[in-house]
């Protein structure tokens, strides 16, 4: 129990690090200019304590030689403006001038990727230099670079997604097209708006000319018509961005089940003493779900089959759901020849993937949205397990997990590892939103295994060219692989490149697929469900 808080605090307090951006020095220069800092900005245009950040932990560890990228220099979140749920895109100038790191564009286009696949509003407040040039061939680009998120806005125009820019600082060079390609353009004076600065001006056709002459608000608002709304400072610039949605119509809603949220009958903190990361003291994943959905109701799909993954029903935060999740008991089961045998808790087996498979399949059938919850270790392995046809029955899984087109959440409690998280719908089958708790673990395997598996290698390898290593060596090459894997394996490892979303406390666990359900329901639009060709 202690160790998960622990864990838990230290990611708060990394947080909280991170929270500070370019530091007091840079924060005060913002200030000092009469601007708000990204921040400031966000607490001003949300609803107050609707703002839940995703990506924070974006760039975490990187670009140090540069001095550092917190937050990758732009601040994203889901937040509510007069109720509403939208996206929001910050550029924090305290970063390196809001400038653009190759993991900036990407966690940009991934806050879009989110308002386009849930339809959700999205609110950019433009503040940039434009591209880190240092490092522009990391930039510039690739389909997930930066030019890509121009042509997200067009598509997301296109799709009807309203998007709001204000230009709250610098707006240069090619990040000029981002505002001026939503619906509505905002913005404050002493802003400048240009394809290239006064100084490339008079290098490139010799034109003197002032940074507001060539591009100030009043320019924009006056003669080249660009700017919708000019407004006199942030505070006034974000008092407008409100007042323009809260005008806004309403779509169609989508056709997820909800109704009034209850809370769990069992308190969330107890999930501190459950969880148990240790193999020698696997845990009941039913206790953790208990303290999760509604009511802490959960209707169990085929209990007595496919024992090692849970499959069942149940609300969260009042939205129906299909639960799918790694049970860490083991459990006796019985084969088709009648013997008896233990099946190990977090590995998949053929019945498990096949009872899993049939489950996603009438989620999708039935229009539930599904939440999975990652503590894998991966598939059984073996002559039995082989000839019970788990290759078979694991393709079906990752079917119809490809294959589903209900809203799909997946939340990495512990280990997520090899093909079992493929399965699981990790991060390459479309999960809407990714979280992870400070205790899961993201690998092709876990440390140990790879640690192991390598050292192998290598000394066969050795072995080969006539040389011998003494076991002092052994030791030593296993640490420093192990080392490598457990380090690349910390979730702030993936969320540092985005792959996940945001880690959470676990008692958190509740609001975040909440949150995460109600930006899907912003879409109406559900696909034709179709499996293609299943291996029987």
């Amino acid at each position: 129990m202690r160790f998960l808080a622990d864990m838990v605090s230290q990611v708060r307090n990394e947080e909280e690090q991170i929270r500070e951006g370019g530091g007091p020095k840079a924060i005060e220069n913002q200030h000092s200019k009469g601007r708000l800092t990204a921040r400031e900005r966000i607490s001003l245009l949300v609803d107050p304590g609707t703002f839940f950040e995703i990506g924070s932990f974006a760039a975490y560890g990187m670009y140090e030689e540069w001095g550092g990228a917190p937050a990758a220099g732009v601040i994203t979140g889901l937040g509510r403006i007069h109720t509403r749920l939208v996206m929001i895109i910050a550029n924090d100038a305290t970063v390196k001038a809001g400038a653009f790191f190759p993991m900036t564009s990407k966690k940009v286009i991934r806050a879009q990727n989110i308002a386009i696949d849930n339809r959700v509003p999205t609110m950019y407040l433009v503040d940039s230099a434009g591209v880190f040039l240092p490092l522009q061939e990391d930039v510039f680009p690739d389909t997930d670079d930066f030019g890509r998120v121009f042509r997200n806005n067009a598509v997301m125009s296109a799709m009807g997604i309203p998007q709001i820019a204000a230009i709250m600082g610098m707006c240069v060079a090619g990040g000029g097209y981002l505002p001026v390609m939503c619906d509505h353009v905002l913005m404050t004076d002493g802003s400048g708006l240009f394809l290239a600065g006064p100084a490339l001006v008079q290098a490139a056709i010799g034109q003197r000319v002032s940074a507001e002459e060539l591009g100030g608000a009043a320019m924009h608002s006056a003669i080249s018509g660009t700017v919708d709304f000019r407004e006199p400072n942030d505070e006034a610039c974000l008092a407008r961005i409100r007042a323009i949605v809260e005008k806004w119509g309403y779509r169609r809603q989508s056709p997820w089940d909800r109704k009034k949220p209850e809370d769990p009958a069992l308190a969330a903190e107890e999930i501190y003493g459950i969880y148990d990361s240790s193999p020698g003291r696997p845990y009941d994943m039913k206790e953790i779900v208990a303290r999760i959905v509604d009511g802490s109701r959960f209707d169990e799909y085929k209990p007595e089959y496919g024992k090692t993954v849970l499959c069942g029903y149940a609300r969260i935060g009042g939205f129906a759901v299909g639960i799918v999740a790694n049970q860490k008991l083991h459990a006796h089961a019985i084969d088709h020849e009648g013997h008896k045998r233990i099946e190990f808790g977090g590995v998949i087996y053929t019945e498990s993937a096949e009872k899993a498979a049939r489950f996603i399949m009438d989620c999708n059938q039935n229009l539930i949205p599904l939440v999975f919850f990652h503590d894998v270790n991966g598939f059984m392995v073996g002559r039995d397990a082989e000839w019970s046809g788990i290759i078979k029955a694991g393709a079906k899984m990752v079917n119809a997990v490809s294959n589903s087109v209900v809203p799909k959440i997946t939340v990495i409690v512990g280990g997520s590892f090899g093909a079992g998280h493929y399965a699981m719908c990790g991060k390459a089958y479309d999960p809407r939103f990714l979280f992870a708790w400070p205790t899961a673990r993201y690998a092709v395997m876990s440390g140990d295994s790879a640690a192991g598996t390598l050292l192998e290698i290598k000394v066969k390898q050795l072995e080969r060219s006539g040389k011998k290593l003494s076991e002092d060596e052994k030791k030593e090459l296993y640490e420093s692989v192990k080392r490598t894997y457990d380090e690349q394996t910390d979730p702030r490892y993936g969320a540092a490149r985005l792959w996940i979303d945001k880690i959470i406390d676990p008692i958190e666990t509740r609001d975040a697929i909440t949150i995460a359900l109600e930006a899907a329901s912003l879409n109406p639009d559900v696909p034709e469900f179709k499996v293609g060709v299943l291996q029987t």
